[in-house]
């Protein structure tokens, strides 16, 4: 527990972005809320990403508004402003970027406790160097967002998590995929990065195999013009594969997702959002590895599959898929189609 004679009472935490790291946090703010009923949370991310965390007792949002009032050095300082005006006690920033740095750095002058995310950005590099890689699992994400709560005098406990309730489903959405009694599975094909995407002709096999059971729903989901046009392609032959994309707002999305039987996903956001609503999650790994510390909460190692290190020896390139290596364009390739199947068959039987 935290030191009785600690006077923090509101801590401010903050993480800007990408989806899937804003989607880390909530299992750890949830952890924390729970654990701590006291304790204020506030959080500082953007907009888009509110309804993460909708329905957590104890913790506010707070909207960080880039292209106006908190644009640049200047908006930073009124960032702090804004968030100091709410009485807060400590800093957590789970970012560690210069945004977050100049805004935690503000409150330690202001003579309030502060405590930064240690990203290992060391043992990154050498996990996914060419030369000497040390492959070997490094702490998860949660565990350094833990870290960053026990400097503040909270240490915390993530073994027994709480998970939101399903979501009712509206009947806009049932519109769209009927309410037969089907097993929901939902299936994310891409990815910010192509070296993390499992190969198109690939899924496609995927998701026909699937689909040859008509007590299986299939849902797709992505987002932008040419994934709808791609996942638009791919659902046509199929009564039983709808595509999501464009056709629900985030929310929407987001409660849908809750009601998923399973979520496949590539190393991306829709990974992380299915794993903080406690869905079970198959994730694909190409240049990407869950050694680094990014496999989806609470889930298990055996369901991401990886790309065969003995045919790809220098895998995992890169931690984000950023990275492109020569010769490495077809690794994804070495997981098979059946092999997803298998995995996700065994995850809703």
């Amino acid at each position: 527990m935290a030191d009785l004679s600690s006077k923090i009472k509101h801590i401010a935490v903050m993480r800007l972005s990408a989806m899937g790291d804003v989607a880390m946090t909530v299992p750890v703010l949830r952890a924390f809320v729970k654990q701590y009923p006291t304790v204020k949370l506030t959080v500082i991310s953007r907009p888009f990403f509110k309804p993460f965390f909708d329905g957590i007792p104890n913790l506010d949002f707070f909207a960080f508004d880039e292209k106006q009032r908190h644009k640049g050095f200047p908006g930073l300082l009124r960032l702090f402003r804004d968030v100091k005006k709410l009485k807060i006690d400590a800093f957590a920033d789970l970012h560690n970027v210069l945004r977050s740095k100049v805004v935690s750095l503000l409150f330690a002058l202001s003579g309030k406790k502060r405590a930064t995310v240690d990203k290992g950005r060391e043992g990154k590099k050498e996990l996914t160097r060419e030369e000497n890689k040390i492959f070997k699992q490094l702490p998860t994400m949660f565990e350094r967002h833990v870290k960053v709560f026990e400097e503040l005098g909270f240490p915390l406990n993530l073994s027994n998590p709480a998970f939101p309730e399903k979501v009712v489903l509206s009947s806009d959405i049932l519109q769209i995929i009927g309410n037969e009694n089907q097993k929901l599975i939902g299936i994310a094909p891409f990815a910010q990065y192509d070296s993390k995407v499992y190969p198109l002709d690939l899924m496609k096999e995927v998701i026909a195999k699937l689909a040859e059971n008509s007590a299986n729903k299939i849902l797709l989901f992505g987002g932008g013009k040419k994934e709808i046009e791609i996942l638009d392609s791919i659902s046509e032959p199929f009564e039983n594969v709808i595509n999501m994309a464009g056709k629900i707002k985030f929310q929407q999305e987001l409660q849908l997702i809750s009601n998923l039987d399973v979520m496949l996903s590539m190393d991306s956001g829709n990974a992380h959002i299915a794993a903080m609503l406690g869905v079970k999650v198959i994730t694909l790994w190409g240049a990407t590895h869950p050694y680094a510390g990014f496999l989806p909460f609470n889930q298990s190692l055996e369901n991401a599959l990886t790309s065969d290190r003995n045919q790809y020896p220098k895998l995992p390139t890169s931690v984000y898929g950023n990275k492109i290596v020569e010769g490495y364009e077809d690794a994804m390739r070495t997981i098979s189609p059946k092999q997803v199947v298998d995995k996700v068959v065994e995850q809703i039987s």
